[in-house]
């Protein structure tokens, strides 16, 4: 085990050299002009290759991007071009701590009811409440959160005024309540469907049976073999949810202003801020291979059988 961890850990810095330089070709390559957005109508020649110079952006390309990895590597992301004097580390250290919370707060909602939900609903098999819990399933996780979102608000703050209709006070103030349902519903429906699959799969399989003929109480068999067993694909999906947990949905941070670090980069790819979205790229790209690896470990937690050579 820990000799595959160490062959994964050993990979990473070639993936994120490979992220990183994609993204850093694309976005000094690409059509837009960083200098000539920041410039606006004040946009002359002149003036434009001096603020080049300043950004040091007048330099070949392979010399830009080994000098900003170079800072990447010392923890420095640079300055960006759309907040002069700013560092990118302080502007989005604390939008994705906002983020986090808001998406910690979604996962809960996920997990603590769609994956109990599946695993019901797949002991329900043949019985009226497996396709009505689907069909639920499905009709809650193709409502559009910009649906979703003003009927939150109009019951939950207009008429019954158990929440504030906007803004952000931090982890458990009841203003997250409304990000966490709608963007935690569409997740439930999804657990819910993937656990029930997953549940099926391993109640049909010989060694269930084998357990249930060997006497097992029903409990039994389904706390030590079955949902052990049928979590295992659900780490994968768990995993790239985690990771994506540093970010969060553009439209709910929009309409509930909500300090994120979604309405910072969208900005920064309106106006070219190449320096943040650089950084948003690598620090996403670190955190998918790290819950990548912690989901292949969490594998040889829940079934021991399973062996990394």
């Amino acid at each position: 085990m820990w000799v595959y961890i160490a062959r994964r850990v050993m990979w990473l810095p070639f993936l994120l050299l490979a992220a990183s330089f994609v993204t850093f070709a694309l976005g000094r390559f690409a059509p837009g002009d960083p200098v000539q957005v920041w410039l606006g109508q004040r946009y002359s020649e002149e003036k434009a290759a001096r603020l080049r110079e300043t950004l040091g952006l007048d330099r070949p390309f392979f010399v830009q991007y080994g000098t900003y990895m170079w800072g990447v590597l010392h923890g420095d992301f640079g300055e960006s071009f759309a907040f002069p004097g700013r560092s990118v580390g302080s502007l989005l250290a604390r939008k994705m701590w906002v983020s986090f919370q808001v998406n910690a707060a979604a996962m809960i909602v996920s997990l603590t009811i769609g994956l109990p939900l599946g695993f019901w609903i797949a002991h329900r098999q043949g019985s009226w409440q497996d396709p009505t819990t689907v069909a639920i399933s499905v009709m809650l996780m193709s409502i559009p959160i910009m649906v979703t979102i003003p009927v939150m608000l109009w019951v939950m703050c207009l008429k019954l005024g158990w929440v504030p209709c906007s803004g952000w006070g931090g982890f458990f103030d009841p203003r997250i309540v409304v990000s966490a349902i709608t963007m935690g519903v569409p997740g439930v429906a999804g657990l819910a469907r993937l656990m029930r699959a997953s549940t099926l799969e391993v109640m049909g399989q010989d060694f269930i049976r084998t357990a249930h003929a060997k006497g097992l109480s029903a409990f039994a068999v389904d706390n030590r073999h079955v949902l052990r067993n049928a979590l295992i694909p659900i780490i994968t999906i768990l995993g790239f949810a985690l990771a994506g947990m540093l970010t969060t949905s553009f439209i709910v941070e929009r309409i509930l202003g909500i300090p994120g670090v979604g309405n910072l980069l969208i900005d920064s790819v309106f106006k070219r801020d190449y320096p943040v979205i650089m950084a948003v790229t690598i620090i996403l790209a670190t955190a998918f291979v790290l819950a990548n690896l912690l989901a292949d470990i969490a594998y040889s937690i829940i079934d021991p059988r399973i062996r990394y050579q």
